[in-house]
């Protein structure tokens, strides 16, 4: 009966680590944030045609600036030339954080991922997505989605 308690213990204590351990990895998980994981594609947020998301005078050209959808949204806008313009989610790939602009790139305050300003591509990890591309024109001098 002594061995027969001794394995039973021992089911019983392997089996409160293991729940413990998932329980563990939920909490980190959750700690992240409601984005999708590193490695999957994320949509960019929604934003409804001809909203205008900054007058293009605002950012030089080779730079970039954060905004706002009319929702709330937070999205990248880049200069990529006198005339035209390039969109991102601001959301970053890796953990759902939110870049700032830093000249010609994006950089995520929580975990360090550098993104270009001009494409979305990821320069340095951990994030391996690009961020989001949102489709964007110039229209009497406003950047409004297309």
């Amino acid at each position: 009966m002594t061995a027969e308690l001794h394995s039973r213990r021992k089911v019983l204590t392997t089996g409160a680590a293991v729940a413990g351990a998932a329980a563990g990895a939920m909490a980190l998980t959750a700690c992240g944030s409601d984005s999708p994981p590193s490695g999957s594609t994320a949509a960019p947020p929604p934003a409804a045609p001809g909203e205008t998301l900054t007058a293009l005078s605002d950012i030089q050209v080779g730079q970039a600036k954060a905004a706002k959808t009319a929702d709330g949204k937070d999205v990248i806008v880049t200069r990529t030339a006198e005339g035209t313009a390039a969109a991102f989610s601001a959301i970053c790939t890796h953990q759902g954080c939110a870049v700032v602009p830093e000249g010609a790139e994006l950089k995520c305050p929580c975990h360090n991922s550098i993104f270009d300003a001009a494409t979305g591509a990821v320069k340095k990890g951990p994030a391996d997505q690009p961020l989001p591309s949102i489709a964007v024109k110039v229209t009497n001098g406003q950047v409004v989605t297309a």
